[in-house]
């Protein structure tokens, strides 16, 4: 029998529901005499309408307004000034306040220098994140620095730290990016550095600096190495410290090549110059080509090689048209002659492995150190190819670049050679076969000196983690899945057995892992290495910390030079009188948050309303 409920109560639980999208009762008699009360009345049109009618005269007079958090409102707006390179105005902006208001009449606005002050906010909230995340952190810290001019003509010294998080994940995060008055001496930098350092807490986590060849910064990390060698901050003394560049290097090694070959290139050159400046020529070198399609030539800027090298790829390409488009163009006189055209092609081919590496070392998000070694090595093989080339020119490139290769090779070896060993694609086997192709009567000797140069290194981390954990598993049994055979509850007693028989032969645990076969590289050639040193963590131990902090050093400062393209954004023609303070809260930040990427979106959006305004006088003349 259904009970018997009040419909004074059952019409008021019924208007709350209605007013908030849910009923206060969930009882399902009470919904559905209610419910049934309501579309009888509506539906037959007999008494009972009541209830709805005192529904909408409570409801009409409401204003059902969202409220919204002010402090959150504001914190996320900055997010979107960070991200989007917004002026600080724009909170003024008379339209957007409009809208705002439109979205939540209860919007209050406020003005710059609130917004600019909320920006601040979100940098300090987002930097005690930070701070506490790089005091967690089992590595070390690896640092590159640079400095830059703005638009301004203002000076600011960028340093980033990069680092291996607790889930082996590979970090890039802006320190500090600030100002700094001239003259940009040594001592001036180092202090500076030192400063941001002691701020962060990290001076006693450093590792390595990586900087360019300028002489402001070799002065630099000696004294910054010095103060931070103090207290014995550094691994062996800061013997490893010193990172030079090797974007850099490359560069300088590429351009002393060009300087020699700069007349072989020039015809290639005035043929881009002559096609590119008339679209008749363009359009009648096009009906050359074998293959219907638009002909793209690209000029080089002659300080810049890699521009070389694109533009050589691309005049190959249309080698047998060009040759045709001599003989359809009398007034074309810069064609190469086909000792030129060999020529021109081998020198692409040189510039391949420079232009690889480059490419691979100023991508947005750059690899481990192990990568580096296996290129350089190729670079220097093409050296020793080419030294007694038949060609003279290319035989002069060739010598001019082995002088400045060999310059920096010999710093270089050790510190790449250690990514390499980490990876266990690799290891000491492979690097010794790389040195045999080199020079077999060294090969050995550089390979001891190597093994030297790392148990040095391992002998402090040992001394740091002196814990030993236990051997479980092979190395490589975790990566290829193919574990051994399980005895229940006798592997512990193997396990232990096999620990001991490392202990009685006296192997380290960087000898254990030099002695185990290597991964083969072909079955996997997209190997994470840090994930790999993960998974066969507890098995290394000191090892492991050493791998981890190994695997971050950075080989060029291109990351620090990523944020000066952001700088670029940021104080551009419009903005030249933005603080410092608010400079580096609006880069920071950004670059925590959102990484290095620059919005292409945004700039093909702000392309088409160039070229829209553009247009839009020529159309209003022809209007009046």
């Amino acid at each position: 029998m259904e009970e018997s409920i009040p419909m004074e109560n059952e019409e008021n639980n019924l208007h709350v529901g209605l007013c908030n999208h849910q009923p206060v009762h969930h009882n399902p008699l009470v919904l559905r005499k209610g419910v049934r009360h309501l579309v009888s009345g509506i539906t037959l049109g007999t008494s009972g309408t009541s209830n709805l009618k005192r529904h909408l005269s409570i409801c009409s007079d409401e204003r059902r307004v969202v409220h919204i958090d002010e402090k959150v409102a504001r914190e996320k707006f900055s997010r979107v000034i960070i991200r989007h390179n917004l002026p600080f105005l724009c909170v003024e902006y008379e339209e957007l306040r409009d809208y705002l208001s439109y979205l939540n009449p209860d919007y209050k606005c406020y003005t710059r220098n609130t917004a600019a002050a909320d920006v601040i906010k979100t940098w300090e909230k987002e930097k005690q994140k930070l701070k506490v995340e790089l005091e967690k952190i089992p590595s070390r810290v690896c640092l590159t620095t640079d400095c830059w001019s703005a638009l301004s003509g203002d000076g600011y010294l960028v340093l980033t730290a990069h680092y291996v998080d607790s889930k082996w994940v590979l970090n890039s995060k802006i320190l500090s990016f600030c100002d700094i008055l001239p003259p940009h001496t040594g001592d001036a930098l180092a202090s500076r550095i030192h400063e941001c350092l002691k701020e962060w807490g990290i001076e006693r986590k450093v590792f390595t600096l990586t900087v360019d060849n300028a002489t402001a910064n070799d002065s630099m990390q000696e004294i910054l190495k010095d103060r931070l060698n103090l207290d014995k901050n550094l691994v062996c003394e800061g013997d490893y410290f010193h990172v030079r560049c090797c974007a850099h290097i490359l560069n300088l090694i590429v351009q002393d090549g060009l300087d020699v070959i700069s007349d072989a290139l020039a015809k290639i050159r005035d043929t881009v110059k002559y096609i590119k400046a008339s679209t008749s020529r363009r359009i009648a070198l096009a009906d050359c080509v074998d293959i219907a399609g638009e002909v793209v030539l690209s000029l080089d800027v002659q300080n810049r090689w890699n521009s070389t090298y694109v533009m050589l790829e691309k005049a190959l390409k249309y080698q047998r048209a060009l040759n045709r488009f001599k003989v359809v163009d009398k007034n074309y006189r810069h064609c190469p002659s086909s000792e030129e055209w060999k020529r021109a092609n081998i020198i692409f081919e040189i510039l391949k492995p420079f232009y690889s590496i480059t490419t691979l070392m100023s991508g947005r998000s750059y690899s481990t150190s192990n990568l580096y070694f296996a290129h350089i090595w190729k670079i220097q093989c093409v050296l020793e190819v080419n030294r007694g080339h038949e060609d003279t020119v290319i035989r002069m490139m060739i010598s001019r670049m082995r002088e400045k290769f060999d310059k920096y090779w010999e710093e270089y070896s050790v510190l790449l050679a250690m990514g390499a060993v980490f990876d266990p694609r690799m290891k000491l086997k492979l690097l010794k076969k790389c040195y045999d192709e080199l020079d077999p009567f060294t090969s050995q000797e550089k390979i001891d000196h190597l093994e030297s140069k790392l148990n040095e290194i391992f002998e402090e981390y040992k001394k740091k983690y002196p814990l030993t954990p236990v051997v479980r598993t092979s190395f490589n049994s975790r990566v290829s899945g193919q574990g051994r055979e399980s005895y229940g509850v006798l592997d512990d007693l193997f396990e232990l057995d096999d620990m001991q028989d490392v202990m009685d032969e006296g192997k380290s645990l960087l000898d254990v892992y030099l002695d185990e076969p290597k991964l083969d590289m072909r079955s996997h050639p997209d190997l994470n290495v840090l994930q790999h040193w993960k998974e066969n963590s507890h098995r290394f131990g000191a090892l492991t910390y050493m791998a981890m902090d190994v695997l971050s050093v950075p080989i060029t400062t291109v990351a620090s030079e990523s944020s000066f393209s952001i700088g670029a954004h940021v104080i551009n023609k419009y903005r030249t009188r933005l603080l410092p303070s608010n400079v580096q809260a609006l880069l920071s930040t950004r670059s925590w948050l959102y990484g290095y990427v620059i919005d292409d979106e945004d700039d093909n959006d702000q392309g088409e309303m160039v070229t829209i305004r553009a247009a839009t006088p020529t159309s209003m003349e022809q209007q009046i």
